[in-house]
């Protein structure tokens, strides 16, 4: 696997996940273009939350392979760490802050200096076409 030159930000390659005797992960092969929101649909235990952990190096896979931005989630787990975030489905933002104000707030926890965040909350919110409500109240 070769993602880094790919242009993939996620490859998996027959990845593996077994709790006990339930194989909750069989063999999930998948190629995700950099750049790009994918969604991942399935039934209650489907394994996709597993499979979202194992790329986020929060479990380790007992089978096949993955790579992160080309890097192996288990061999290079803290370069995939330091690429990745991951929150809950119901993770939630704070109403009274503007959309760029919550994103600021998140660079800064992320470590990111106050410019760098804003600027990276400026790209994102062009990104997700959503500069018209940058300024408002999450809550209007």
């Amino acid at each position: 696997m070769s993602t880094q030159s790919s242009g993939l930000a996620i490859e998996t390659a027959g990845l593996v996940k077994t709790f006990g005797e339930t194989r909750a992960v069989d063999g999930v092969d998948l190629s995700v273009p950099a750049g790009t929101v994918y969604g991942v649909l399935g039934p209650n235990g489907a394994g996709k939350t597993t499979t979202v952990k194992m790329l986020a190096t929060l479990l380790r896979p007992d089978g096949g392979e993955a790579h992160v931005f080309g890097h192996d989630i288990v061999r290079e787990a803290d370069e995939v760490r330091g690429r990745v975030s991951l929150t809950g489905q119901y993770a939630s933002v704070d109403e009274d802050l503007t959309g760029t104000e919550n994103l600021v707030l998140l660079g800064r926890l992320l470590g990111h200096h106050k410019k760098a965040a804003r600027e990276r909350a400026g790209q994102l919110l062009e990104a997700f076409g959503l500069t018209e409500a940058a300024g408002k109240q999450v809550k209007h």
